[in-house]
């Protein structure tokens, strides 16, 4: 057998390969893992040049797979206000003119995480216009559904009259005939991200195509930059892979750029990005770009859509009328009968489909596509997904093993989880709702496949603080207890995330062969108080056999 270049020994190792759960010490050789076992099997390909770390007892697990995040999203978020911690129209005016202040050349002053009550109000552009009225600025909510923007963002981005738009997408207009100042959906603030600067890396989740004319020089520098700006927060919270839910051809040459320049830190898979204006020919780019990028590193042969929109906005499809809005259900973004025939012909091209499914109406829609899809294809290994899930009728619950569908799932999002609040989402899903909501372990118990992330930047992408909403998280008055164990949680976020996106073959288990991806926690998480998880942080985390995160495990 090589010897090893590094070894990670004395380590409290949870390989998530059920044939052998644990070990004491890894040997890294090159970008594969050489072996896992005792400290004195692993010692013994040690060589004069191997480098050893002693874990002290710490935890150490493959690397953390993010299985539905926005990276090029999350990179522009960092350089964003935050206010999710505040409330009140006097708070958040005094949090923007602070941010003006220190970015005067920024075109577009744009908070994050403005929940839907942060106003104790419906959010209108005259209240925007009283914190500041002479440049643009705009709150978008938590979910990344909903923005509140200023006159001047308005002005700015063509929307103060208002603007046509694609069905589920809206610019709300008031009485006066000009825009309120609440844009809905993604291409409805479209324009306004277009505005920052920020149009291109928005491009795949807002409308599916492509940049034009193709961005050059400059424009592709700062694009990845924000690529890899949020790709580097993930490592450093120990992530190694990930699934980027909004892409494109641009964004898959954009990584395939880096990673000639030597400067891509992590796996990333994206999907070609379905909408409802486009035809069935608009799957041979989804083709193409399933047979160009297939590799350890970079990877498509998916297609995401969106079946609805969210609870809070009332924009998810319900099977039931809105508890405070009787008669109102929204809508499927595709016919059930459109849906089907989509599903069948990207199933028959040998692709998976993600589709975000928040309410029961919706995630009905997507199942009974997928069932279609295997009657008319028959049976494969399709691994096909939904995303969230956030209600779900008790009938459908069994479908989803029965078809052998993924849950993908974000700990983070169940209100009162972690960061979102509980209202208004629980008094819009309805008391007598609560028990079918966000639930997750009636869905593994059922036999659904359970993947975990958190969809930032609309949640943390804190794997350590997923992991703690997931084992900490009260039951809602009259529900079950939907958490799952830990163990069940931690493959969530590794084995079970690399299998649900067809990586299982490269990453997600320690085993020999396999890609060298771990994280090193700073403590021994089993023997951690679920709520203190948060604070064992990662020590260390390795793609590929590079050290990409180091807190001086090294030094």
């Amino acid at each position: 057998m090589s010897t090893a270049d590094l070894i990670l020994t004395n380590a409290r190792v949870l390989t998530m390969d059920p044939d052998h759960p644990r070990a004491e010490a890894v040997a890294i050789a090159g970008d594969r893992i050489l072996a896992v076992g005792s400290a004195a099997q692993i010692w013994a390909l040690a060589g004069p040049a191997t480098k050893v770390i002693d874990a002290a007892g710490q935890t150490l697990l493959p690397g953390f797979f993010e299985g539905h995040v926005h990276v090029g999203l999350g990179g522009a978020d960092l350089t964003h206000l935050h206010i999710g911690h505040l409330h009140g129209a006097e708070a958040v005016g005094k949090a923007f003119r602070s941010f003006a202040a220190a970015n005067p050349g920024m075109p577009l002053l744009m908070a994050q995480e403005a929940h839907y009550g942060i106003l104790d109000k419906p959010a209108t552009r005259h209240d925007l216009d009283a914190m500041i009225a002479d440049r643009p600025i705009a709150m978008m909510s938590p979910d990344l559904h909903t923005v509140w923007a200023n006159t001047a963002a308005l002005r700015a981005a063509g929307l103060l009259n208002g603007a046509e738009m694609p069905h589920g997408h809206e610019v709300v207009m008031g009485d006066d005939g000009l825009a309120t100042g609440e844009l809905r959906e993604f291409e409805a603030f479209g324009p306004l991200i277009a505005h920052a600067g920020e149009g291109r890396i928005n491009l795949g989740i807002a409308t599916g195509e492509e940049p034009h004319p193709r961005p050059t020089g400059a424009e592709r520098a700062a694009d990845k930059a924000l690529l890899l700006k949020g790709m580097m927060h993930c490592a450093a919270h120990g992530v190694t892979s990930l699934v980027n839910m909004d892409g494109n051809r641009y964004t898959l040459e954009l990584l395939a750029e880096m990673r000639a320049e030597r400067n891509l830190p992590l796996r990333v898979k994206v999907p070609f990005h379905f909408k409802p204006h486009m035809g069935l020919d608009a799957l041979d780019r989804a083709s193409a770009m399933a047979a160009e990028f297939d590799d350890d590193w970079i990877s498509s042969g998916f297609v995401k859509m969106f079946m609805d929109g969210v609870i809070d906005s009332r924009t998810a499809y319900l099977l039931q009328d809105y508890p405070d809005q009787p008669g109102h259900r929204s809508e499927p973004l595709f016919p059930p009968e459109r849906f089907d025939e989509i599903a069948t012909e990207i199933d028959r091209r040998g692709l998976q489909i993600a589709v975000h499914a928040i309410g029961d109406g919706a995630v009905r829609t997507v199942i009974d596509g997928y069932q279609a899809a295997r009657a008319a294809n028959g049976a494969r290994d399709s691994r096909h997904r939904i995303e969230h899930i956030e209600l779900i009728d008790p009938a459908d619950v069994p479908r989803l093993g029965a078809l052998g569908i993924t849950a993908s799932l974000q700990p983070p999002h169940a209100p009162g989880a972690m960061d979102f609040p509980l209202q208004p989402t629980l008094s819009r899903i309805g008391a007598e709702r609560w028990g079918d909501a966000y639930r997750c372990r009636s869905l593994a118990e059922a036999g659904a496949h359970i993947a975990f992330s958190s969809d930032w930047p609309v949640a943390d992408v804190s794997v350590l603080r997923g992991i703690a909403a997931a084992l900490t998280r009260k039951p809602y008055d009259g529900a079950g207890d939907e958490r799952l164990s830990l163990m069940q949680v931690l493959e969530a976020y590794t084995a079970g995330g690399a299998w649900a996106a067809h990586r299982d073959q490269v990453t997600g288990t320690l085993r020999r062969g396999l890609a060298a991806d771990l994280v090193l926690l700073g403590g021994d998480i089993e023997a951690t108080d679920p709520r203190e998880i948060p604070a064992l942080g990662v020590s260390l985390t390795i793609c590929g056999g590079r050290i990409i995160h180091d807190i001086g495990m090294l030094a």
